[in-house]
């Protein structure tokens, strides 16, 4: 697991680099410095999580000073801000390059699914259990929109005939063919966290039960709850997808 948590900070380690390298001698070792105490945040985050993540801590390890790291940081929250985005970016961009493909909504599942188990820290870090005391910029909820303006247009390609959705769509699937009269008219009202595009409700269900559904999974996995159940999870996920969109999968997908 640590190895993974490590893995987080070398990719933002090279996405700061690579913003760095035309900047003047200072940025780029401003840039440097920050990519190195995101690398140790990241390894602290695996070994003890992120609500025990600690600059002083960071600054013993780089051997500097803690107030010396309070010029790149101005704290705890902001580091943690920080990761956040930079994991939300990632995924935000992974996802953005399977749909520009044309990618459907069994795709988009797996392309969630690999990046999770590439690092199960950054996953969890956005994810999981919120940090005590932390609370992220509105600017981190734009990122996350990003992921599901995706998903989104990828479930209203699906189409009308989709399983689990109007008549033909009973069987695989059932828990959404039937959904409740009085959650439609609700999140008809209380649509925010779809953005700008014009979904009816049963599109925004449908994204709802895939978002809900397969995270629970991915969460169970990867905190270690299914181990010693005896069954390959990979297989659960697969059949979660089939009972969201049918065995035969959707066009794109």
């Amino acid at each position: 697991m640590a190895e993974s948590g490590a893995k987080g900070g070398t990719e933002a380690a090279a996405k700061d680099a690579a913003d760095a390298s035309a900047a003047t001698p200072r940025a780029r070792y401003r840039a440097q410095v920050r990519a190195e105490v995101k690398e140790h945040a990241w390894k602290q985050i695996a070994e003890a999580g992120a609500s025990a993540l600690s600059l002083n801590a960071i600054a013993k390890q780089m051997g500097v000073s803690g107030p010396a790291l309070y010029r790149y940081f101005a704290g705890r929250d902001e580091l943690i801000t920080e990761l956040i985005r930079d994991a939300y970016r990632s995924l935000a961009d992974a996802v953005r390059a399977a749909a520009a493909t044309g990618a459907g909504v069994r795709r988009l599942a797996h392309v969630l699914r690999g990046w999770a188990l590439a690092d199960p820290h950054r996953y969890f870090l956005i994810f999981g259990t919120p940090v005590p005391g932390y609370h992220a910029p509105e600017d981190i909820t734009g990122i996350s929109q990003e992921i599901m303006a995706d998903l989104l247009a990828a479930c209203a390609a699906l189409g009308s005939d989709a399983p689990g959705e109007g008549a033909g769509g009973a069987q695989a699937g059932a828990s959404v063919a039937e959904p409740s009269a009085a959650f439609d008219a609700h999140i008809a009202g209380h649509r925010d966290w779809a953005g700008a595009l014009a979904a009816p409700p049963a599109v925004l269900r449908r994204a709802l039960a895939f978002w809900t559904r397969l995270h629970g999974v991915l969460s169970l996995e990867l905190a270690g709850h299914f181990a010693g159940m005896g069954f390959d999870p990979a297989l659960l996920y697969e059949a979660e997808l089939d009972g969201l969109l049918g065995p035969e999968g959707m066009p794109g997908g």
